[in-house]
């Protein structure tokens, strides 16, 4: 309940699950480019203010849960 953000008669907690798939699910997340990729991924969401939650990079896809911190205070 201490993660809701709420008004007058709302509440939520919204949570992004995104999942990252190369075409045809090929097999390339590996060593540097899973180190690279991962580098990247954390320095778009602290630019666009968005938590990362968990991630976790798999050998075909990079799964990712997330909070929108930066849209959910606005309101």
């Amino acid at each position: 309940m201490g993660n809701e953000k709420s008004l007058a008669h709302t509440r939520w907690n919204c949570k992004y699950h995104i999942v990252f798939a190369p075409k045809y699910r090929r097999q390339v997340f590996y060593r540097e480019k899973r180190r690279a990729i991962g580098c990247i991924l954390r320095k778009l969401c602290e630019w666009k203010s968005v938590r990362i939650l968990e991630a976790e990079c798999c050998a075909d896809h990079i799964h990712m849960l997330q909070c929108l911190s930066k849209l959910s205070e606005n309101v």
